[in-house]
């Protein structure tokens, strides 16, 4: 499985209220990029660099079907597996899925994370990538 890595910018977008995390309030999305996330730097969707969309990957990623759940002070955010199928030519290459909240307009489409697959990553007609979140997509302890 990919490394997990959050932009610098999500604890304080926490702080501030950007995000609904809980139930299923905001929709979070992933897209794909080719271009290395600069954890310091990119804030916003418009920081990061998105693979052309067309042959079954569309422009903005994927909605992942996002819920929260809290358990006492830990608040656990689950995400359902999507599979991405090029269809009538190939998609890529990619080497980061990068999470993002669609929801907020001010800022608009905050950054979350991403996960770093290790190499370009590109599917020929009719090949699959499976986004697997695990068993949750992340934890956030208030202590």
């Amino acid at each position: 499985m990919a490394a997990f890595n959050r932009y610098n910018i999500f604890a304080e977008d926490l702080a501030n209220k950007v995000h609904d995390l809980f139930g299923t309030q905001d929709t979070l999305k992933v897209l794909l990029s080719n271009t290395a996330p600069n954890a310091a730097t990119h804030a916003v969707k418009a920081d990061a660099t998105e693979i052309s969309a067309g042959f079954g990957y569309a422009a903005g990623g994927v909605d992942i079907d996002n819920d929260g759940t809290r358990t006492t002070n830990v608040v656990t955010v689950t995400a359902v597996d999507k599979v991405i199928t090029a269809a009538g030519g190939s998609i890529g290459p990619f080497r980061y899925a990068i999470l993002y909240n669609d929801t907020p307009v001010a800022p608009a489409d905050p950054l979350i994370g991403w996960w770093d697959y290790g190499s370009a990553i590109t599917l020929l007609d009719t090949e699959s990538f499976t986004l697997d979140f695990g068993a949750s997509l992340m934890s956030v302890t208030v202590t």
